[in-house]
């Protein structure tokens, strides 16, 4: 299957699947391998031409999010020189629309953590107590479900990589098995509702809760703060900022409930309606250029 992109649907595949928001794709050759929900997709772009295996037409312009507007976003949140670098840079770097449960749990394994280390922890994990799937004679391993998490031991956790991480991945798995919280209903509330869901759960701070809120619930509003887009409004964006915030949270100490929700807000403010992407491409331009 393929689709044929166009300006208006624009895809840069690479960006897209190496920025560091998923966590499940390897490119092998000229294809990307990558475990969404239960099946494995295999995709590749040569130049406006995106070609899939294992998935149809729908769910690949769900997941790889061809439906948004993207002329229009990048338009809405050029606000200035250094946001447009970026932009340039990676035009046609798409928010995933990934799914809520895996992205939850990914996140809260994800704290400090590089993209490589947080990689391998998911596939061990996968590996340990998901199911396994193949493509072109390779095995790949579904991520596993909350039951299967749940009835897991926090050793078991542990085993893979997860450290202290493993007993919030095991307390909210039980949670979210034993009252069947539906993740994918606070795709249907707004952005401050479904935030106080997350929130409410173990492991979930506030940095994993706009990650879950951006990349798997379709709030591009969001905008999360870690070290790089710290980084990133301090260089280019301290003169928008109150002068006793900046000075704070330039010691390079990890930032305080306060400070973290006043750099979020920032991001919101500034960037507007779709701030995520502002984020995710100051957050890649910030991880490409060190």
């Amino acid at each position: 299957m393929h689709i044929q992109l166009s300006p208006l649907r624009s895809l840069n595949l690479d960006a897209t699947l190496c920025c560091g928001q998923a966590f499940r794709w390897v490119k092998r050759g000229d294809w990307w391998y990558g475990v969404v929900g239960d099946r494995v997709l295999k995709v590749r772009q040569i130049a406006r031409r995106l070609e899939s295996e294992n998935a149809d037409l729908a769910f690949v312009e769900d997941y790889f999010g061809l439906t948004d507007d993207l002329q229009r976003i990048l338009s809405s949140i050029t606000k200035d020189k250094h946001i447009g670098q970026a932009v340039e840079a990676f035009r046609g770097l798409r928010i995933l629309h990934q799914e809520p449960w895996e992205c939850l749990i990914s996140y809260i394994c994800a704290t400090y953590k590089n993209v490589p280390a947080i990689m391998q922890t998911i596939q061990r994990l996968s590996k340990s107590f998901g199911s396994l799937l193949t493509l072109d004679g390779q095995q790949f391993f579904a991520f596993p479900t909350p039951e299967s998490l749940a009835n897991s031991t926090v050793r078991g956790l542990e085993e893979c990589g997860l450290g202290y991480r493993a007993r919030y991945v095991s307390e909210t798995a039980r949670r979210i098995h034993e009252t069947g919280l539906d993740l994918g209903r606070l795709r249907r509330v707004d952005r401050e509702e479904a935030r106080r869901e997350l929130l409410n759960l173990p492991g979930v701070g506030p940095k994993v809760a706009d990650c879950v809120l951006l990349f798997s619930l379709g709030k591009l509003e969001a905008f999360p703060v870690d070290v790089r887009i710290r980084r990133a409004l301090l260089r280019h964006y301290s003169e928008h900022l109150a002068k006793e915030l900046v000075k704070r949270v330039s010691d390079g100490r990890s930032l305080s409930s306060s400070e973290y929700e006043k750099l979020s807000r920032f991001g919101r403010e500034y960037f507007g309606e779709y701030a995520g992407y502002a984020q995710e491409y100051l957050y890649h331009y910030e991880r490409i250029r060190g």
